[in-house]
């Protein structure tokens, strides 16, 4: 591996300024420049960014992240504003705690007085930063030399090597290998363009061998079994369980919504109040029984509105959901933080998690609106 280095590094480097993604916003100069080794670029716009991107693909986060810049262009700005705010800016992007970690590093260093660090060891004492994220950082803001090694990386390494199990058995074999490749120089495009190749050519379906710099180097092309790399581990079974929703109308025609506790998955989010359907229990049954444990509210079901699946990192969801209308009790928030009656049309105020906003869409398209 140590003789071939040389040849790796300059056919990738050579193969990206052709072929590599030189537009991403936060990795140019003002006016949309390509960055010199010795330019520094501001640090809130690419940590942000890379926060974005720890489980989201680019062309997904970029939108995300113009958006974000509008709302909250420097730490101070998202440093003052309320959780709601920052939770409704990250809407649609999911996993929400990346969001939570965003505005709680930045209020902490604002209350400090002090500004996001630019060096690697700086970036990995922040809160939802670990080695590769801080690297990306350090190297794109600094162009110093700490080479990443992401989920691309590791397939691209995997294939070369033709590695004959899952990557995470090979973490430190890689780790010296990327130090190995980058040796101090260029870490700034080294890194994009290993993350580049690694998303546009080394694919996890359908590699496009022929267009890569590396294929005559590639032990997994050389004996045809790159379809079959890297090495999948055991999957662990996901449960699945059924959800029971119910969209609670009073006479006025407002609807009722809870705000989930801070921690925890989707914490800080609105939804419609709802629960696990247990045992022997009928969908119905299963919503009355919710939205009594959960608010104090009595309700009678009316008509479904819709079902629909939903999938998570670690659960699948199937949600029932049903129109209806209160009978006896106060909502009171016994689960969530607060629960509010508000009219349907400004359900957009409220920060929802993507599987919500499907009821939301269906309830406006039930009442005819758009």
């Amino acid at each position: 591996m140590r003789h071939r280095a040389p040849d790796l590094y300059a056919s990738l480097l050579s193969w990206w300024a052709h072929h590599g993604r030189r537009d991403v916003p936060w990795r140019l100069l003002p006016g949309g420049r390509q960055p010199g080794p010795d330019d520094v670029l501001p640090t809130y716009p690419v940590w942000v960014a890379e926060v974005m991107l720890q489980q989201t693909r680019l062309a997904v986060a970029l939108p995300f992240w113009r958006r974000w810049l509008d709302r909250f262009p420097d730490l101070a700005s998202l440093a003052a504003a309320s959780r709601q705010d920052v939770l409704h800016a990250w809407q649609g992007l999911g996993y929400y705690a990346r969001a939570q970690r965003l505005h709680g590093v930045a209020t902490q260093l604002a209350a400090a007085k002090r500004q996001l660090p630019a060096d690697r060891a700086g970036l990995e004492r922040l809160s939802g930063l670990g080695r590769t994220t801080a690297a990306s950082i350090a190297a794109t803001v600094g162009n110093s030399a700490d080479p990443i090694l992401d989920g691309n990386v590791r397939r691209l390494l995997a294939r070369l090597l033709a590695f004959p199990a899952p990557p995470r058995q090979a973490t430190a074999l890689f780790w010296t290998m990327v130090e190995l490749l980058l040796n101090g120089r260029r870490a700034r495009d080294f890194n994009q363009a290993l993350m580049d190749l690694g998303a546009l050519v080394c694919r996890p379906r359908a590699p496009l061998c022929r267009c890569c710099p590396w294929q005559r180097h590639c032990h997994a092309c050389a004996k045809g079994i790159q379809q079959q790399l890297p090495v999948r581990p055991t999957p662990t079974p996901i449960p699945r369980f059924v959800v029971g929703v119910g969209v609670v109308l009073d006479r006025q025609g407002k609807v009722l919504i809870g705000q989930r506790e801070p921690d925890g998955l989707l914490g800080g989010l609105w939804e419609f109040v709802g629960g696990t359907q247990e045992p022997g229990e009928t969908m119905a049954a299963t919503v009355v029984r919710a939205l009594w444990q959960n608010v104090g509210l009595a309700v009678a079901v009316g008509p479904e509105l819709l079902r629909f699946d939903h999938a998570y990192t670690h659960r699948r969801l199937s949600f029932v959901v049903y129109l209806c209308r209160p009978v006896a009790g106060d909502a009171r928030p016994v689960v969530n933080q607060q629960v509010v009656w508000v009219w349907p049309h400004d359900l957009h105020r409220y920060p929802f998690s993507a599987a919500h906003i499907r009821i939301i869409q269906a309830l406006r398209e039930r009442s005819g609106q758009t």
